[in-house]
């Protein structure tokens, strides 16, 4: 496989007429590594995967192959493999001739192009399928064989756009693990792009967050899962409970906030003062639900979803706040309860600008979301 040690992404942007699709972004990929640009819709990331493959010139920035610069290359001379959303196949050619087809296009000697085509077919473990056509495939099948067909040519990189999200749930579980399972065999270096963070947190060495175009947070699953660097990435990984309130105290990380007619303490994210206007968030299922009769925080029970082994519940406070939680206790809506929250886990982040503070907040004091 031709291989590079580093590729570096710096400082690089795309605009598209006065707006920024993509900002500043400095990335720095080590061979074999397994990256995932993560975000919502309209993020940058598919923006920065396509500059990346050579689909998009850049307009800021450089992007380098070792002590190679390579943003000024045409797609077919980088030399890498790409997954699409879309598979991208050849109606009408068959399984075996699809991912046969760019080794042919390299003008390989036909015995090298049957050994490694087989070996591909088999890889991904297509052998009874190999005579098909796509159109007689599930779509499970025709994303085997896309990734087949760009990890034959034995690129330095393969980046893949989305590849799962056509998929129903199983399938998309089961390709997780075949994707992984083909990156680690195959000692490829991989750049993937998601908005399911679920699936970036079980594929990824490391996220890279990204947010109207530009990086929130690079770090390991855990690291972006436990200690998000603000509020909006919090928001991306499963915090749903986002509290706009005022820090009441401050002592050096630990800081306490208002909740439900009365305090609970945070741990602080960022420089903040008594007084300042904060959003405190924290993941349901460290909001834990107790006996009504126990001193503290207290809330009725509005809505109870189930979901298998535990039950999703979201909880009115005194002040009006709703918290959402996680329980495998049996509650009823209307059920008055006793809330505590795991200590440590409750996050207090910096956000003095009222533009930059939770939707619901914003639309609930009449301002424009």
């Amino acid at each position: 496989m031709s291989g590079f040690d580093q590729l570096r992404l710096e400082g690089v942007g795309r605009r598209f007429g006065t707006a920024d699709a993509l900002a500043d972004l400095d990335l720095t990929i080590e061979r074999g590594e397994f990256i995932a640009l993560l975000g919502p819709s309209g993020c940058g990331k598919s923006t920065a995967l396509n500059c990346l493959a050579g689909l998009l010139p850049l307009t800021a920035g450089s992007i380098w192959q070792d002590d190679q610069r390579i943003d000024t290359l045409p797609p077919e001379k980088r030399g890498f493999g790409m997954v699409f959303q879309n598979y991208a196949l050849f109606p009408h050619l068959t399984v075996r001739d699809n991912i046969a087809f760019g080794l042919r296009m390299r003008r390989l000697p036909k015995d090298e192009v049957r050994r490694r085509t087989e070996a591909a077919i088999e890889m991904v473990r297509l052998a009874e399928h190999a005579s098909k056509l796509p159109g007689q495939l599930s779509g499970g099948q025709q994303q085997r064989v896309a990734i087949a067909r760009a990890t034959v040519l034995e690129p330095s990189l393969v980046l893949m756009d989305e590849p799962l999200s056509n998929l129903d749930a199983k399938l998309r579980l089961e390709m997780r693990t075949e994707i992984r399972r083909l990156h680690q065999s195959l000692g490829l270096t991989t750049v993937y792009v998601t908005h399911d963070q679920e699936e970036a947190l079980s594929m990824a060495d490391r996220l890279v967050v990204m947010r109207l175009g530009r990086v929130q947070q690079i770090g390991t699953p855990e690291e972006v899962h436990t200690k998000p660097a603000t509020w909006h990435v919090a928001d991306f990984m499963g915090y749903r409970n986002l509290l706009p309130v005022s820090a009441t105290r401050v002592e050096g990380d630990a800081v306490t906030v208002p909740l439900g007619e009365t305090t609970v303490n945070g741990v602080a994210q960022g420089e903040m003062n008594a007084g300042d206007e904060v959003v405190a968030a924290v993941r349901p299922e460290d909001v834990r639900l107790g006996s009504a009769d126990v001193a503290g925080l207290k809330g009725r029970i509005e809505v109870v979803e189930y979901q298998g082994r535990e039950l999703a519940v979201e909880v009115a406070l005194p002040d009006g706040v709703r918290l959402h939680a996680r329980t495998d206790r049996k509650v009823e809506p209307g059920e008055q309860v006793a809330i505590t929250i795991t200590p440590g886990r409750l996050l207090v982040y910096p956000s003095g600008d009222p533009a930059d503070r939770p939707a619901a907040e914003l639309a609930t004091a009449g301002l424009a979301v």
